[in-house]
Order: structure tokens, then C-alpha cells, then sequence
């Protein structure tokens, strides 16, 4: 049984942070009655949480590798917990938003730390059982946010979503102490501090511009110079990580169509995540559902996903990543198209069976893609896109569904979903992150 605690630690901790991901999603409403937010401030608290995770994990994957897992993982409970608690005691809009940032810094140590300590703990068929029940976790974790948000939210008021974090936290880390081994920095070398910069202004400013635009400010001037802001941060970027030694990211990496495809189908599985913000919203503004109700109705997701990843286990390694990939996504780009003509409960079903299928297939291919020494940047990678692309997702699908509603909402997530899972299922050589000299 002791070989799994690092498997129960970690889920443990990945399911804190995903949860907070979405549980905020039913308490929108709640949050803009009590704290006198618009709707455009009611963004950023989600946003802000996935920005600054997406902004940070490359960072935390690099400050893993020379640091240790075991220490980063600790630093990011205690983090989150803090953070947990400042959100709960907000007295306004500006301050609940400014402590879910704080909450994303000690996420971002979670994700990352968590994914690269299984791939450091595990090999062989344990490897794929070991990811197959945290990608469970991990989906059951996002998708129950809305459910355990409502029933929260409900009876105990919008704070306790915060504060039901804090002891949780603080048991995980005790429990984390005994469970993992303490370990030694694997990569030598100084932090990559130039790149982590300019990547961060490049994903802050790329993200308040979309986020603005779509808001109705596309040629305002904060829209268009944040805009503008992110593409020469993210060219200068490009330059910092080419002369580096040591770089916070391979870039030589994304020249492989394989892992390029990998990459893009992390970013599109997002999408679904992001569309629970509106149809959360909908549910609630348009159907009158309580915020209990609304999540209920978003639960066949969470069950589908984790009832799908905990079967995978056992025959994860027998398929080729790409295969599983594929067929996840593409299930997942059906299922918001059943969402408009079959009804939510048939269309979440059929989203989760895809996203409980990607999950798995994404974590082993990462894992195996990862020489010694780069498992945090492995896992900085894949955790990268995925946050990145949810956040990029809610500010996108924004403009949709202020443009038409649900529908277009649906529609935008299936159409990239259904490119990137055949483009997944295109044959290539397997990937593998390659090691600066």
C-alpha cells in the first residue's frame, strides 16, 4: 500500500487546484450580488486564477528540477492555502481577485511538482495506472467544481468555497511529508530568469487584451496596445530561450509534428472547461436554476471523465498516445455538437468519455517524452497549455456567447476540437524533448 502514497498525495494536491478551477464558476452570481462586481470584473475571477497559473508553471517546472520535487510541492500547499484563506475573507471585487492570483502561485507548484513526481515514482504498467487515476482525479476535480461550488455556495455562502480549502491543505501537507521522499535537484545551471519574464508579460498581455476585446473594446486603446504588448513579448521571448544554455523551454522541441500535435490537443481539450463558465452562467441567468441545481446538471461530465480514466489504466499502454488522443479529442468536439442537438446531459456524457480518454493519453506521452532531469519542464509543458488554454478559452468563447449565445459557444469548441483530434491521429515518430548542450 506505502507505494502509493505519492499517487494519493498527489491526486490530493491536484485536486485542490483543479477544483478551484471551476468551483468558482456556480458562485459567479452570488460574488457579483455581494461584492457589487459587473460582469466584465466577474471574468477576472476566474481569469485571473488560470493566467497566473499558465503565466508560472513553465517557471515551476525549471525551479523543480533544480530545486527538488518534494520541496516545490510543500511551498505550493502552504502557498495555496494562504492564498485559500485571503480569498474567503475579500471585502471587495478588486482583493478576492488579487488573492485568487495568489491561490494560482501555489497551484502552478502543485501541477507541475505533482505530474513530474508520478513520472519520477512509477514505471512500466504502475506508470500508467498511477496516470490514468490522476488524470481521473483531475477531471473529476474540474468537473465536480461547479457541483461542490453550489452546494456551498447554497448553504454556507460563496466564502466557503475558499475556506473548506485551508484544512484540506494543511492535512495534504502532512500527509505529504511522510509520503514522498526527499529528493535532489536533477539539473544544475541558473534559473531562466530573462524567459520567464518576457513569457509571463507575453500570456498577461496577450490575455487582458482578448479579455477587453471581448468586452466590446476591440479598438480601444488598452485592447490594442496590450495586444500589441504580447506579440513583441513573445518575440523577444523566442530570442531569450534561443540563446540560453539552459532554457525555462526547449523551443527545438516544437519543431517534432508529433509533439506540436500533442501540444495543440492539450490546448483544445481546455476548451470544454472553458465553456462551463457560460453554460454555468446560462443555466443560472437564463433557466433560473440555484447554483446546487446548475451544478447538478453539469455532473454527467465529471462522472464520465472519472469512470473513463479509471478504466484506461489497466490497458493505457497497450495503444499508441496518438490513437488515444485523437479519439479523446474528437469525442470531446462531438459531444458539444450533441450539446446543441441531443441535450446537455447526453453531450456532457459524451464530452467527458473524451476528456477521461485525452487525459491519460496526454500524461504518458509527456512522460515518456521527458529525458532525466527534465521532468518539471515536461510537466510545466503540458500543464502550460492546458491552463493557458483555458484561459485563452473563456476570454475566445466570451466573444462568442455575448455574440450569440450558447450556440456559437458549442460550435467554436467542436470545430477545434475536431482539427486538432484528426491531426493527432496522424502517424508520427514519438516525440522526445531534447536536452540543451
Amino acid at each position: 500500500m506505502r507505494k502509493w502514497w505519492p499517487l494519493i498525495v498527489v491526486c490530493a494536491g491536484s485536486f485542490l487546484f483543479l477544483l478551484d478551477t471551476t468551483v468558482v464558476t456556480v458562485a459567479l452570481p452570488r460574488i457579483g450580488a455581494d461584492l457589487t462586481a459587473s460582469v466584465g470584473q466577474l471574468q477576472w475571477v476566474p481569469d485571473s486564477y488560470t493566467l497566473v497559473l499558465a503565466v508560472l508553471m513553465l517557471a515551476a517546472g525549471s525551479l523543480a528540477d533544480r530545486w527538488g520535487l518534494r520541496r516545490v510541492f510543500l511551498t505550493g500547499l502552504a502557498v495555496f492555502g494562504l492564498g485559500s484563506l485571503a480569498c474567503g475573507l475579500a471585502p471587495d471585487i478588486g482583493t478576492l481577485i488579487a488573492a485568487r492570483g495568489v491561490q494560482a502561485v501555489g497551484g502552478a507548484a502543485l501541477a507541475v511538482t505533482g505530474f513530474a513526481i508520478l513520472a519520477a515514482s512509477y514505471e512500466g504498467r504502475a506508470r500508467g495506472t498511477a496516470i490514468s487515476v490522476f488524470f481521473a482525479v483531475n477531471g473529476l476535480g474540474a468537473a465536480a467544481g461547479p457541483l461542490v461550488g453550489g452546494v456551498l455556495t447554497e448553504y454556507f455562502g460563496w466564502a466557503a468555497i475558499f475556506f473548506v480549502n485551508v484544512p484540506l491543505a494543511l492535512l495534504t501537507a502532512m500527509f505529504a511529508v511522510l509520503a514522498l521522499r526527499a529528493d535532489s535537484p536533477v539539473r544544475g545551471g541558473r534559473f531562466d530568469v530573462a524567459g520567464a519574464v518576457w513569457f509571463a508579460v507575453f500570456a498577461a498581455s496577450l490575455v487582458h487584451g482578448l479579455t477587453e476585446g471581448g468586452s466590446g473594446r476591440w479598438t480601444s486603446p488598452v485592447t490594442v496596445g496590450a495586444l500589441g504588448v504580447s506579440v513583441v513579448a513573445f518575440a523577444v521571448f523566442v530570442v531569450v530561450e534561443r540563446c540560453r544554455a539552459e532554457p525555462m523551454l526547449e523551443l527545438g522541441l516544437f519543431r517534432d509534428g508529433g509533439f506540436a500535435a500533442l501540444v495543440a490537443c492539450a490546448a483544445a481539450s481546455t476548451l470544454t472547461f472553458a465553456a462551463l463558465v457560460y453554460v454555468s452562467l446560462w443555466l443560472q441567468t437564463g433557466r433560473s436554476l440555484g447554483p446546487v441545481a446548475a451544478g447538478l446538471t453539469l455532473a454527467p461530465l465529471a462522472v464520465a471523465s472519472f469512470l473513463t480514466s479509471m478504466g484506461l489504466g489497466k490497458v493505457l499502454h497497450r495503444f499508441p498516445p496518438r490513437v488515444l488522443l485523437g479519439t479523446g479529442v474528437l469525442l470531446g468536439a462531438l459531444g458539444c455538437l450533441l450539446l446543441l442537438v441531443a441535450g446537455i446531459a447526453v453531450g456532457l456524457a459524451v464530452t467527458g468519455i473524451g476528456v477521461g480518454i485525452a487525459g491519460p493519453a496526454m500524461g504518458a506521452a509527456i512522460a515518456s517524452a521527458a529525458p532525466p532531469g527534465r521532468a518539471g519542464m515536461a510537466a510545466g509543458i503540458l500543464t502550460t497549455t492546458r491552463q493557458f488554454g483555458q484561459t485563452l478559452g473563456v476570454a475566445v468563447l466570451g466573444i462568442a456567447y455575448q455574440a450569440g449565445g450558447l450556440t456559437p459557444v458549442y460550435v467554436v469548441a467542436a470545430v477545434c476540437g475536431g482539427v486538432t483530434g484528426l491531426l493527432a491521429l496522424v502517424p508520427r515518430k514519438q516525440a522526445r524533448i531534447p536536452v540543451s548542450t
